[in-house]
């Protein structure tokens, strides 16, 4: 296998040069299992597992390897396994907040050029949710596309797309039916050599279809159309990438319940650049775009520039930046307490004795 197939470039080469020297191997993860990694790598495929030295320097959840991550192994090819040494740096990584109370980052897919938001045009549809994934996948580092699935069982498509290029400021949009084969062409756009795309959306919205539909066979299983005519709800458990017979990479995501954010200010940034750009005109600079003489954003929306619920979804994602920003500011002070607590010598009793 040559590795600039899998999207080795010599960015990759100069980290893993170390590495080398150590006498490791550079191999991709595949897929991610419970207790294994599928790793691809110049000699083929193998199931690795994380070293013992590695687990223990590993402090935080995004530290261990995520489909996507370029890594350094040693391979024993007579058993089809490995072990994993390190992961190098991450070139764009698309994260979430891990399901849960603890503040931990959860890495979704690494080293990636292209994500695909999938989101189903039957009911499915939800221009709110549609602004989160944009979010996320704006702070990733790879660059969104909006696919829009199941065109077939939508009653008004245009109207659909138009909704989702309303809330993506200049993000590609395609409308496409894997089971009719409309507009699937128009993705191809997207599969290079070396390029690795994900795809990312709630569960059902047809993630599995689409994959199946480019490797030509049922490679992700999909289950039958329901009685209330949604069809395809995707039955992915994990993670996993596959390398397109055009050539580039694309990885298949479960869905997702919830998408709750992970340190995106950026992310929020480019995803409502509309509101922003209006709110550099407000009169008042600290404006709230409520009730504030001079709002400039408060007269986009009066003139239907911008919409109500947009604005509506940007404050409510503001404050929950805010409330994570102020979580992780608490969880690492208490860390910090605890580590030097830990450090902290132990008083001698005896210190005195030799007074006496």
């Amino acid at each position: 296998m040559n590795l600039s197939v899998l999207g080795w470039n010599k960015a990759y080469e100069d980290a893993f040069a170390e590495y080398k020297n150590q006498g490791y191997t550079a191999g991709r993860i595949f897929a991610e299992y419970k207790n294994f990694y599928k790793i691809i790598y110049e000699g083929g495929e193998i199931l690795g597992e994380i070293s013992g030295k590695l687990l223990y320097d590993t402090a935080e959840q995004q530290d261990f390897p995520a489909v996507g991550d370029w890594v350094a192994i040693t391979p024993r090819q007579n058993e089809n396994r490995g072990t994993i040494h390190h992961v190098l740096p991450r070139h764009s990584k698309f994260s979430r907040k891990a399901a849960g109370t603890n503040t931990q980052e959860q890495i979704v897919a690494a080293n990636i050029n292209t994500v695909f938001i999938v989101n189903s045009m039957n009911n499915d549809f939800n221009p709110r949710r549609l602004e989160r994934y944009l979010l996320l996948a704006w702070e990733s580092g790879a660059n969104p596309v909006i696919v829009l699935s199941k065109s077939d069982l939508c009653e008004n498509p245009d109207e659909i797309k138009s909704e989702a290029e309303a809330v993506a400021l200049g993000v590609p949009v395609h409308a496409i039916s894997t089971y009719m084969a409309s507009h699937m062409e128009e993705l191809k756009q997207y599969f290079k050599e070396g390029q690795t795309i994900a795809l990312l959306g709630s569960s059902g919205v047809g993630k599995s279809s689409i994959i199946n539909y480019f490797l030509g066979g049922t490679i992700q299983k999909v289950q039958e159309l329901r009685h209330d005519g949604q069809k395809g709800k995707h039955t992915s458990t994990h993670r996993e990438m596959f390398i397109l017979p055009e050539g580039g990479l694309i990885i298949d995501t479960p869905g997702m319940r919830e998408i709750q954010l992970w340190d995106a200010d950026e992310g929020l940034h480019e995803a409502f650049e509309d509101i922003e750009l209006a709110a550099a005109d407000c009169y008042f600079r600290d404006c709230k775009h409520e009730k504030e003489p001079g709002c400039a954003v408060v007269s986009a929306i009066k003139n239907g520039l911008i919409a109500a619920e947009r604005l509506d979804s940007y404050k409510k994602l503001e404050k929950e930046l805010q409330y994570l920003e102020r979580k992780q500011s608490t969880a690492n002070k208490q860390a910090q307490k605890k580590t030097k607590t830990q450090t902290k010598k132990p008083k001698d009793k005896n210190r005195y004795v030799d007074a006496y």
